[in-house]
């Protein structure tokens, strides 16, 4: 059974980054002129309603970073960050309790996201408590919902992480991710630590939950055909700053930056012919 999404404005940015640098102090240099890393320079994105977005680029190419700022983990240097048109960009804990019914976050590797002493059912069951959703009747019909909506067999919730497969973890990890009906998912590299057969199959969970339920992501990743399967819109970072962005079909057919044209021709497709892109 399918969960509806909560309401959003659709034309309201469910996030806005206007204009972000992060920058880092590295350990070498004098105490008084340390050196300095612009991880992000001058980065600009909008997420809307019902929206994939995805980032591609090299290690090291700022991506990671551009989404732990839209998660919260990661305070800007500079520039300003919305949800949903309210400024977070300096984060109290109301906030950030409020940030994470807009947005979850699926990480590229469940078996370090998720508790290894937790069953897969305590595992779903603690966002509703840390944010105090439900009667315990309806948290436990949510449990089930959510099993269901990401393909897992209901014996699954009575297993751990490490009694699970890798694909296996990650649908938990992205069953978590949807516990509180978030408005937007952040996945970080969530396909790279499974296996080509495996990553096809979490990429078409992803992909159906976009259908079925509105949902908007932020989809990063290192492969940039592995993005453009999944993106309606395509942004390629080059030494923290954007350097392309536009549709998956203009950026694929009509790339304008050389770095997009090498990654086009240096990146073989690394999904599965099951996918059928």
């Amino acid at each position: 059974m399918a969960v509806p999404a909560r309401n959003v404005n659709p034309d309201m940015p469910i996030i806005l980054l206007d204009d972000i640098s992060v920058t880092f102090r590295t350990r070498t240099g004098s105490l008084f002129h340390p050196n300095l890393v612009h991880a992000v320079r001058g980065v600009t994105i909008k997420l809307m309603p019902g929206e994939t977005i995805g980032i591609v680029g090299e290690s090291g190419c700022g991506k990671s970073t551009t989404a732990n700022v839209m998660c919260g983990l990661q305070a800007p240097t500079s520039g300003r960050v919305y949800f949903e048109n309210t400024d977070v960009t300096r984060r109290t804990a109301d906030l950030r309790r409020k940030m994470g019914r807009v947005v979850s976050v699926v990480f590229q590797d469940p078996a370090t996201a998720l508790n290894p002493r937790m069953v897969v059912r305590d595992q779903l069951l603690d966002p509703m408590l840390v944010h105090q959703i439900g009667t315990s009747q309806e948290q436990e019909m949510r449990i089930a919902q959510l099993v269901d909506l990401v393909g897992l067999p209901k014996s699954a919730l009575r297993a751990l992480p490490g009694q699970l497969s890798g694909g296996q973890r990650q649908r938990v990890a992205i069953a978590r991710a949807m516990a509180l009906e978030p408005a937007a998912i952040i996945a970080d590299e969530p396909t790279s630590a499974l296996d080509v057969s495996v990553r096809a199959q979490i990429l078409n969970l992803l992909t159906d939950l976009k259908r079925d339920l509105g949902l908007s992501m932020i989809f990063i990743s290192h492969d940039i055909q592995t993005v453009r399967y999944i993106s309606d819109r395509i942004i390629v970072m080059n030494h923290g700053q954007i350097v392309e962005e536009g549709s998956a079909k203009d950026v694929f057919e009509r790339p304008t930056d050389a770095y997009t044209k090498s990654l086009l021709g240096a990146a073989p497709s690394l999904l599965h012919p099951t996918l059928g892109g």
